[in-house]
């Protein structure tokens, strides 16, 4: 079985390397919505995949990091970078271009290493992440699958490459979850009342 949270952020970015003069040369933002969903051959002892309100966790608080922050491409131009981490508070260092396929990659990651890391608390099994839908507009999205998170021949993504800005940190319910994250310590999910 298949579900589905919908997550909704503002994100500003400059995307090199594309054919769209617009997007290459210009900051431009857009209205994301991200879509993640989760599957499982199991349910657990409330009849759900995985209740959405687990999603509204720390899940919710990695991909509502880029919200109003500026996703920077860490190979882009040297001044252009020090000059959005100079003059904005929010910004999210990536080691690749922020187009929506991409991020439809990095949130997989993400979210795919979280729940790895998670303690289950009400019966969930096997619950992974099928997918993740970015959303850049209202007419276009990139669908990213776990072969697709994981491509050698998309360039692998390294999550220890994500940094992110002092500001959001500081905004995470735990300024240390990512670097919690990183360092493989377990998760606990609360446990039902």
């Amino acid at each position: 079985m298949i579900i589905r949270k919908l997550f909704k952020f503002e994100n500003a970015h400059v995307v090199r390397g594309c054919t769209s003069e617009r997007c290459k040369y210009s900051i431009h933002g857009h209205s994301y919505k991200i879509e993640v969903l989760f599957e499982s051959n199991y349910l657990d002892h409330g009849q759900m995949v995985y209740d959405f309100g687990l999603t509204k966790l720390m899940i919710k608080e990695l991909i509502d990091s880029f919200d109003h922050a500026t996703a920077l491409w860490n190979k882009d131009d040297k001044d252009y970078l020090e000059s959005i981490k100079k003059h904005s508070f929010r910004w999210v260092s990536l080691p690749v271009s922020p187009s929506a396929e991409q991020f439809s990659r990095i949130i997989f990651l993400m979210v795919d290493k979280l729940l790895s890391q998670t303690q289950m608390a009400n019966g969930e099994k096997e619950v992974q992440v099928h997918s993740v839908i970015v959303h850049e507009t209202d007419t276009g999205y990139a669908q990213g699958f776990r072969d697709d998170a994981y491509s050698k021949l998309m360039g692998e993504i390294n999550l220890s490459d994500i940094i992110f800005s002092q500001q959001v940190k500081d905004e995470w319910s735990d300024p240390l979850m990512w670097d919690k994250l990183l360092e493989n310590k377990i998760f606990i999910n609360p446990a039902p009342k």
